[in-house]
């Protein structure tokens, strides 16, 4: 097929109005219908508009009948937007488009018509997240495995990761299979997707990867949808995952007539398994493909586009393009040093009430961070001058489950009676205590006004429990005794910290080895931290109920504050990027685990932070940070010495300051990256041009001794008057027998046929 920018038989004045509107390349990207075509639309610069216009033209030329059209999103957002758009533009002729939507949804609709294929029927169920673990958990248990040290979790992740990866069972490589149970990974995943097709399920990997096998193993069915689909339009191309990229592949090498539309530079989604290798590809995967690009941006500042066209120019796995508007002026980018986090919140805080005096509402202003453990120092800024907020994409700091779990435990230490505190933690993280354990001691606290933690202690006792469900809360009503007498010595962060270990819940979160629980611990480390600034426990624990009740009115103006990866397709006015240092951004983590790749994705996502500003961007770095309970002495990130000069305004007291770095930027090549370019086994040597200095903790609370602690073992026990030693009384679990002995409410009983046991008075009623 030849291709044509415009139809030899269309001038240019029957374009269409919502056609003409757009710029030469956005046309030209709609008109060239014939062949494969690569859209690299970079911020800001109309990729939706021109995406729905090549739609709506395909439509409106006749080119396909609306079910001849493949169209592929990432969310339904877009695909309902999408399907908005053009409707608005040519009318109801959108609505009989029963292939536009996500890969999931479209995957699952073919899946139903060849389920049989991959032994299942028409209407197998789709698991969800937790119904997967459920199962896993079945299978684990039931095959002998430690659970703690190799939890369901964790391989629900290594499945995910397969399957986005297009792996069978049988596909994976030793070092794949050695990756869970010492060499189970294989066997574990088999015996997963033989429990799913004995149930006749699939989880939402397998909608993909069973299409995939599908066309893999079954030609005719393959080249039935090769000939269905005329046309096929991929949206966010940059973001498509190995088993993605295959599936559309093999669907779109027959016609041909496939359009991709994406921004390289906005691949962020690796820990997704998004691979940008698929778009930097996709020209030797259709040659002859015709590449357009989009690049002039509707957003942004000429100093802002200039800035993060200088920054990602570093990266060298790109297709290039640059990024140019028709606007006029605006400031250049701050970069702003400080001396800690806190000073950075207070900073940013003191600017955003500026700008707000100034007429400029809090919706268009956001704070977007590299991590989630960031937000707690803001959040705690802005409740005390009474700035609104709201957390995008996630919980408020101190609304995230393990931070809500962490105070249950503080509160039950600070306050044994609290119940409600005790009902969220008594069994986490998991100790094998069920729901009759619970049941048993609700109970028993109701007829005795006792508090749960004093019921667990009594209980714990008797024989009214199994013996391993009493020896478990024999061992919590110790821990929260010792945590309690411990208070009077320790610091609130300490005794934090000393909980957190000693409970098992960092254990846990540290047993699952994947990216979420390691944000969590995050989360705990910023909480201890946050801890150091009070010097009781009960003044910490009245600070988080003022933030939770922090609930302004909801159609308030409020600021946005977010992660960067949640902030893409998004925009402001004024945009806050702060923690650039070292360690931070780009992530330490991140460059720890994967090299040279990982450090171009972290460029990339600051590409993608900068250009989310519309008239201000402003980028703050902390000369100290206080990380994993530390004080540490950091450098600005390698990304401040790589913003062009003539686009950067530096705002800082601190020494030698942004430009001093960026002069050792540019003086000194990256030894990290050099390494990874030469050796990629060394992927995690660093060099002395940005070695983070050593770290050392420092105590800034001064220690205060607590009032007297009061165990669990000094609650006063209520004896029962209408009982005494050689009554006849009956148990519902032992049956009858006569009391021999007692000690406060608890008896000896000889039971008829029980034997002796000692209950609680509680649990026994006269014969």
């Amino acid at each position: 097929m030849t291709q044509t920018s415009i139809p030899q038989n269309l001038a240019s004045a029957d374009l269409p109005d919502w056609l003409a509107r757009l710029n030469p390349p956005q046309r030209e990207a709609v008109l060239t219908t014939d062949g494969p075509v690569l859209m690299l639309a970079g911020a800001g610069t109309g990729k939706t508009a021109a995406l729905t216009a090549r739609l709506a033209w395909l439509l409106r030329r006749r080119l396909a009948w609306p079910s001849e059209i493949l169209c592929v999103t990432f969310t339904n957002r877009a695909a309902r937007e999408m399907r908005e758009r053009v409707g608005h533009l040519i009318g109801p002729a959108v609505e009989g488009m029963p292939w536009l939507g996500t890969f999931h949804a479209i995957a699952a609709k073919m899946l139903r018509r060849h389920a049989e294929l991959v032994g299942l029927t028409s209407n197998f169920t789709i698991i969800d997240t937790d119904d997967q673990l459920r199962l896993l958990k079945q299978l684990i248990q039931a095959e002998g495995i430690d659970d703690k040290r190799w939890p369901a979790r964790q391989l629900a992740g290594l499945i995910d990761r397969w399957k986005n990866r297009g792996l069978n069972p049988a596909d994976l490589d030793t070092l794949e299979n050695e990756s869970w149970a010492n060499g189970k990974g294989q066997r574990f995943y088999t015996l997963y997707q033989d429990r799913l097709r004995a149930l006749n399920a699939c989880d939402f990997g397998d909608l993909l990867l069973h299409m995939l096998n599908i066309f893999r193993r079954e030609r005719e069915v393959l080249e039935s949808w090769q000939q269905r689909f005329r046309y096929v339009m991929v949206d966010e191309y940059q973001d498509t995952n190995a088993v993605q990229y295959l599936w559309l592949r093999l669907i779109a090498q027959n016609r041909r007539n496939i359009c991709v539309v994406g921004d390289d530079d906005q691949s962020i989604y690796s820990w997704r398994g998004a691979e940008v290798a698929n778009i930097l590809r996709f020209e030797k995967d259709f040659p002859g493909a015709r590449v357009i690009r989009l690049e002039q941006n509707y957003r942004s500042t000429p100093h802002i586009l200039g800035a993060a066209s200088g920054l990602i120019a570093e990266n060298s796995e790109r297709l290039g393009k640059t990024l140019w508007t028709e606007r006029d002026g605006g400031d250049r980018l701050r970069v702003i040093g400080v001396w800690d986090a806190t000073e950075e919140a207070r900073r940013v805080g003191d600017e955003i009430e500026r700008l707000e005096r100034e007429g400029c509402p809090l919706d268009a202003i956001a704070i977007l961070v590299r991590a989630q453990f960031q937000t707690r120092e803001f959040e705690d800024r802005f409740l005390q001058i009474g700035l609104a907020y709201r957390i995008v994409g996630g919980f408020r700091f101190y609304e995230r489950a393990e931070i809500r779990d962490a105070l249950a435990y503080l509160r039950l230490i600070a306050s044994p009676s609290d119940d409600l505190a005790f009902e969220r933690i008594w069994n986490t993280p998991k100790r094998g205590l069920g729901d009759k354990t619970l049941e048993k001691l609700h109970r028993f606290a109701r007829s005795q006004a006792l508090p749960m933690l004093r019921a667990a202690h009594d209980i714990a006792d008797t024989d009214e429990l199994p013996a391993r469900a009493r020896g478990t809360l024999i061992a919590l009503v110790r821990d929260f005794a010792r945590w309690r007498d411990s208070a009077a010595t320790l610091t609130p962060a300490e005794l934090a910290r000393t909980m957190l270990d000693e409970s098992g819940y960092s254990a846990a979160l540290q047993a699952e080895h994947t990216t979420e629980a390691n944000g969590r611990l995050e989360n705990l480390s910023e909480l201890a931290r946050a801890m150091e600034e009070y010097e009781t426990l009960s003044d910490f624990l009245e600070h988080v109920s003022l933030v939770m009740d922090n609930d302004a009115n909801a159609d308030e103006a409020k600021v946005t504050i977010m992660t960067m990866h949640a902030a893409k397709g998004l925009e402001f006015d004024q945009v806050f990027l702060p923690g650039w240092e070292e360690g931070v951004f780009p992530s330490q983590r991140s460059l720890d685990e994967g090299g040279l790749a990982s450090l171009e994705e972290e460029r990339r996502l600051a590409y993608v932070a900068i250009t989310r500003a519309r008239k201000r961007c402003t980028i703050l770095h902390a000369a100290n940070r206080r990380i994993y309970g530390q004080w540490t002495s950091s450098i600005p990130s390698r990304f401040v010495g790589e913003l062009p000069g003539d686009h950067v305004e530096e705002e800082t007291t601190l020494a030698g300051g942004a430009s001093l770095w960026r002069a050792h930027w540019s003086e000194h090549s990256d030894p990290f990256a050099d390494a990874a370019r030469t050796n990629p086994s060394r992927v995690a040597s660093r060099g002395p041009g940005w070695q983070r200095a050593a770290t050392a903790p420092i105590d800034v609370v001064p220690r205060r001794v607590a009032e007297p602690s009061r165990s669990a073992a000094s609650f006063a026990a209520k004896p029962r008057a209408d009982l005494g030693i050689g009554a006849r009384v009956f148990h519902d679990k032992f049956g009858y027998g006569v009391i021999t002995g007692q000690d406060g409410n608890k008896l000896e009983i000889d039971f008829d046929n029980a034997g002796h046991k000692r209950v609680l008075d509680s649990f026994v009623k006269p014969a």
